[in-house]
């Protein structure tokens, strides 16, 4: 008996742990220029929503080689994912880039064709990107709303949406209020739902 009770003991904790999700571990990378606010906001939500661990990382410049100005200046968004995903230490999950300049991505079709106009899809300005599934996104706070509740909510949505997609997550039209909906081109789009993912996208990623 005093073999099997410690053998009992360690067996159980064994199979008690694979059964346990462990917790996200996520940390935000601010590029230099974003203010503490918008940092804490994000972080506050992202512990809230996926109750996920969170660290912020110190500020960093933008690579200089992410820069672009077809059409006005800008740094790529996927050229910045990219190089998150490369810094990113391997105890964390998932990077969240946060920073204040205009960023922009090549819209494409299902086939990998750029989206018409291609003066206007090829150097596309948006609010964030994110691989998915993958390790890393970014968002700009160049495109949010001048009035400051509608910032702060625009800025909580744009980060909960694209950390949705490194967990896998596609946009969603099965709810109309969930987080991970489709913006459309509009930021009336992002305003119009909630900061939350709906019922059937936390289903999705448990």
């Amino acid at each position: 008996m005093k073999i099997i009770l410690p053998l009992f003991f360690v067996l159980n904790l064994l199979f008690s742990s694979c059964g346990k999700k462990q917790q996200l571990h996520i940390a935000i990378q601010p590029f230099v220029g974003v203010n503490q606010v918008d940092i804490e906001l994000v972080k506050s939500s992202l512990v809230e929503n996926y109750k996920a661990k969170v660290d912020v990382l110190t500020p960093i410049e933008i690579p200089e080689n992410t820069f672009v100005n077809v059409k006005s200046p800008r740094y790529r968004a996927d050229q910045l994912i990219a190089y998150l995903k490369a810094q990113k230490a391997d105890s964390i999950d998932h990077v969240l880039g946060l920073i204040t300049k205009d960023i922009s991505t090549t819209k494409q079709n299902p086939d990998g064709t750029v989206k018409l106009p291609k003066s206007k899809y090829e150097d596309w300005g948006i609010f964030g990107l994110g691989y998915r599934p993958g390790a890393s996104c970014i968002v700009s706070t160049f495109r949010l709303s001048k009035r400051r509740p509608d910032r702060r909510s625009q800025l909580i949505k744009i980060a909960n949406h694209e950390i949705g997609h490194n967990l896998g997550l596609p946009h969603c039209d099965r709810d109309p209020n969930c987080v991970m909906r489709d913006a459309a081109e509009s930021i009336k789009t992002i305003d119009g739902v909630g900061s939350t993912l709906c019922d059937f996208c936390k289903e999705d990623i448990r």
